[in-house]
């Protein structure tokens, strides 16, 4: 997943844009468009590489372009909407109980409860750019480019009415040079006048690769920070090889999948395959150096726990700690009257027999 927010200014005629961690979007002018968070799911089985994405937009902007370098030829359809979901409850974090001895807010005698009784609620190419195929997806009108000259990629681009700011034109060279391709998305509303809002459907793009790897570098004229999360889906755990430039990624979550179903079976087959989610933070983005490239490390399972704490409690629901002071209260009782009748017994002159 990537959250991403960029301002770049050509002049004073254009609206700011916003960079997304693995490719950029880019409003029309005088028009705004920001990135609530972007979900990648990366699936990769020694060969080819398949990378899901599903955006969740605001602003009003009514069309806007997206563009990322990707290895190889690329092809690109769209998504199933409810691979994230499934993905989610998969990682679920195991739910275990804590159980603490004495009463805390919310327990008797400490127990406070609303007015209602409810108990109180948690907080066309140019010279230097082949067209390899345009279509139309969903709400996607869908390029896949291939360019020698970033210059003429930006050109391109401006030709069919999108603006690239010069920044990211720079951007783009290093991917140029190594012959990378390019998916450039127009993302446009199917309804007249309706604006990019929202959850938009997910994009689906695969392409051969060697290795595993997730573009990163346009993230780096973000000008505020950045955070990453990824659900990498591979025959063993994959984490990245170097942190780029911002903190060192975390794992959430490792483990195997034995029977893939639904929308993960759909991007992965149904055979076993490991799933390793990722997260990580770029308060520099400035910082970034390269693209992610992700390496096979040991198959350790990892889980995340969520403990719920409850009133130890016995015999359907009594609380120890009311009957430990029970007890204590009974024995501190008896042993009063004890000392109060052998003082009874010296007053009166009752001896014990010998």
């Amino acid at each position: 997943m990537v959250i991403a927010l960029l301002a770049l200014q050509l002049g004073s005629l254009v609206a700011p844009a916003y960079a997304c961690g693995c490719g950029a979007m880019i409003p029309d002018k005088a028009q705004r468009i920001g990135v609530d968070r972007e979900e990648s799911a990366v699936r990769w089985d020694g060969h080819d590489e398949t990378v899901v994405m599903r955006f969740n937009v605001h602003g009003n902007a009514e069309r806007a372009a997206w563009i990322m370098p990707v290895p190889g030829r690329a092809d690109v359809r769209l998504g199933d909407p409810a691979l994230f979901d499934e993905l989610d409850r998969l990682a679920e974090p195991e739910q275990r109980d804590r159980y603490y001895f004495w009463p805390r807010g919310g327990d008797w005698p400490f127990d406070v409860t609303n007015g209602d009784g409810a108990a109180a609620a948690p907080p066309g190419a140019g010279s230097g750019v082949g067209v390899v195929g345009r279509e139309r997806l969903g709400p996607f009108d869908v390029a896949r480019l291939t360019a020698t000259d970033p210059e003429a990629l930006g050109d391109w681009l401006h030709t069919n009415g999108f603006e690239l700011p010069e920044r990211l034109t720079g951007a783009l060279r290093p991917y140029v040079e190594r012959k990378w391709e390019y998916v450039a998305v127009r993302l446009a509303p199917q309804e007249q006048g309706a604006i990019l809002y929202g959850e938009l459907t997910p994009l689906r793009i695969a392409f051969a690769s060697p290795e595993l790897v997730y573009p990163m570098r346009l993230s780096r004229l973000a000008r505020t920070p950045q955070t990453l999360g990824l659900y990498v889906l591979a025959e063993h755990r994959m984490e990245p090889r170097s942190p780029i430039g911002g903190d060192r990624p975390e794992v959430t979550f490792a483990d195997r999948i034995e029977r893939p179903e639904g929308a993960v079976a759909g991007l992965t087959g149904d055979a076993p395959v490991r799933l390793t989610i990722l997260e990580q933070h770029f308060p520099h983005p400035e910082r970034i150096d390269d693209d992610h490239h992700l390496r096979t490390v040991a198959d350790t399972s990892y889980r995340e726990i969520e403990y719920t704490d409850r009133l130890l409690t016995i015999g359907g629901g009594i609380p120890v700690w009311l009957l430990a002071v029970g007890a204590g209260l009974l024995s501190a009782a008896l042993f009063a009257v004890r000392v109060k009748r052998r003082r009874s017994g010296r007053d009166t002159g009752v001896r014990s027999p010998a």
